[in-house]
């Protein structure tokens, strides 16, 4: 229709109820209905209730928890009267997807806005809901610009709800009065999600990603993740940016307590940049002319490349289940089910595309009920969200591992170090049949240990960071490479003979342990699960002495910067918090290093010989004077 130039004419000439609005809908139309938290509710419910007298419409939205439920009526109507669209990118495991799995759109967010701009899918009629004009005609999309606003100015006919509750979000939110052709003027809360319920498990991965999350790093956050769990990975660091999908109150109280910044992002420095906020009224007040947000569509949020430009950036994105060769399934879950986890491969690749950056699946090891594994052998009957080559840092309340660049044997047997103790054994028997292990591998007790995180510490020598941390399944080539690193002398020191093959078997007794009994703490220089080992110590324990044998070897271009005390003292406290009564080594009777070493220990010494070989013994029930 032809508008006036002047846009408050054209505002209430054509200001109507939504009965006429959505009368204006023709049979065979494809309407697209505002995204997330910014859903017209009140133009939804009127739609719904006139949907008697429609035929072979199509609703187009991202997956909706549907305030009002369309699903319903077009399964009613067997698809005569609507026909729903859902764009999401998860697997449909749940029951409340899987009954409306053909509704389902495989998309990832970034590529929809394309879709309604080209024509290819033509948008007939946009419902969409907006804040009241400002006093020069814009109108701002408020909580939801995502795909809405490609949405808006691609489709024939544009039917505003204008709500005062809608909060005005700066950036590229805002749609002139004019580009509208029809406004509703309708107050109601607007739509607001439940609190993500708190897991410990999600509280302890959250501790456990923190250390592999830098100050000035940029954050995407799933919607997820717990708020504890945000909070105690987080919690610690300093001058974070945002660059994320979906804007939510955990970002607001990080944001608050001064941690997020915005100063070191590389790009849009000093704003929080996302396309959706999904929250509470509190988050939609804080956003609200704030000069330090800014919303804009998913064609820019979601682009990897735009992604990839941000300094040290990092996903973190809530997953479901995945397999043993690292294929990963997602669901929406009834408190995410606004996400539809359709942007999550767009950030995984645009993260791990950054200078320093990283994508970080987050995933307790059991369902809510404990009985079933989150991991499996292979994900037969789940639609893969994530492929295998794309997949890097796994965490679960077991640890963290880093897939990329691994084989498939290396791969499970990672993946099985971080499952529930009570289901290694059954993924390592599923992982021989499979042909993922050699058939003479054999379950070692280790397999059942609980991964100790307290041992780790980040230290910095001469520059450079080392990480000192207990051994675990999937290092055992690197111990190897380390091994066959070693002087002659140091072989001699670490083996009392000379020794130039390292095999396999061999260092499966060193990397495959059980924390308790035997343990190996490693000293790693490099990216997480790609580091060099440049120091090991070991303890094994003596059960009828209830005394543990260490044994220690550093590199030669490691040696003399205290490494050996370092890792003795961890193993040390190990120990002695594992009930074990103290240590014994068996060196050279001449290795004054090892002397020295042991002497550091804040217990008494004793030495012995047994012929050749110097026994050195402390208890830890007899501290020094």
């Amino acid at each position: 229709m032809a508008k006036p130039h002047f846009w408050p004419d054209h505002y209430i000439q054509n200001t109507k109820s939504a009965e006429e609005a959505i009368g204006l809908i023709k049979p065979g139309q494809r309407v697209f209905i505002g995204s997330s938290c910014g859903e017209p509710q009140h133009l939804v419910r009127v739609l719904a209730n006139a949907s008697s007298s429609f035929m072979d419409i199509e609703i187009v939205r991202v997956m909706s928890l549907e305030s009002t439920p369309l699903t319903l009526i077009a399964n009613k109507t067997q698809d005569q009267i609507l026909n729903i669209r859902s764009f999401y990118l998860g697997s449909a495991k749940p029951k409340s997807l899987s009954r409306n799995l053909r509704f389902i759109t495989p998309l990832n967010l970034s590529a929809i806005p394309r879709l309604f701009k080209s024509r290819m899918m033509p948008v007939h009629i946009a419902l969409i809901q907006t804040t009241p004009p400002d006093d020069f005609g814009w109108l701002s999309l408020g909580i939801s610009v995502d795909i809405t606003l490609a949405a808006a100015q691609s489709a024939d006919l544009v039917i505003a709800q204008i709500n005062p509750k809608m909060p005005r979000v700066l950036g590229q939110s805002f749609i002139h009065v004019n580009d509208v052709d029809i406004f509703v003027e309708y107050e109601e809360p607007l739509l607001g999600v439940p609190k993500t319920p708190e897991l410990e498990a999600a509280n302890t991965i959250g501790r456990l990603i923190s250390r592999h999350i830098e100050d000035g790093s940029t954050i995407q956050i799933s919607p997820g993740t717990t708020p504890q769990a945000t909070m105690l990975a987080l919690q610690d660091k300093n001058d974070l940016g945002i660059h994320t999908q979906y804007m939510t109150s955990d970002i607001m109280h990080l944001y608050s307590a001064g941690i997020i910044t915005n100063r070191c992002k590389g790009f849009n420095d000093g704003k929080m940049v996302a396309s959706t906020a999904i929250g509470d009224d509190n988050l939609y007040e804080f956003i609200h002319d704030n000069p330090a947000v800014e919303f804009h569509p998913s064609d820019y949020v979601n682009n990897p490349s735009i992604i990839a430009r941000h300094n040290r950036m990092v996903a973190l994105n809530v997953v479901t289940a995945i397999d043993l060769t690292g294929q990963v399934a997602a669901d929406s879950l009834p408190y995410t089910q606004f996400s539809g986890v359709t942007g999550m491969m767009d950030f995984i690749r645009g993260a791990t595309q950054a200078e320093g950056g990283k994508s970080i699946l987050l995933m307790p090891s059991t369902d809510a009920t404990g009985k079933k594994s989150r991991i499996l052998p292979l994900l037969n009957d789940r639609a893969i969200v994530i492929p295998r080559g794309d997949v890097h840092y796994v965490a679960t309340e077991y640890g963290v591992v880093n897939l990329f660049g691994k084989s498939f044997q290396e791969r499970a047997l990672a993946m099985i170090s971080i499952a529930h103790p009570a289901f290694r054994d059954e993924l390592f028997f599923e992982a021989k049949k499979m042909g993922l292990f050699s058939q003479e591998r054999t379950l070692t007790e280790s397999m059942h240990g609980v991964y100790p995180v307290e041992l780790e510490e980040n230290l910095k020598i001469d520059g450079e960071t080392v990480t000192i941390r207990p051994a675990k399944p999937i290092d055992e080539r690197r111990i190897q490479e380390h091994f066959y690193s070693l002087d002659k002398n140091d072989v001699i020191s670490r083996f009392f003979h000379e020794k130039t093959s390292f095999l396999r078997k061999e260092m499966q007794g060193i990397s495959q342990i059980d924390y308790v009994k035997n343990l190996t703490m490693l000293a790693v220089v490099g990216e997480f699960g790609f580091g060099k080992v440049v120091a090991i110590g070991e303890y094994l324990i003596e059960e009828s002495k209830n005394l543990a044998e260490v044994a220690f070897s550093v590199s030669h271009e490691w040696q003399g910067k205290k490494l050996g005390k370092i890792l003795l003292h961890k193993l040390a406290m190990a120990a002695k918090q594992n009930g074990i009564a103290g240590l014994i080594a068996f060196t050279n009777h001449d290795n004054q290093g090892m002397i020295r070493l042991f002497e550091t220990l804040p217990y008494k010494i004793k030495k012995t010989f047994e012929e050749d070989v110097l026994v050195l013994i402390c208890r830890f029930d007899e501290p020094k004077a």
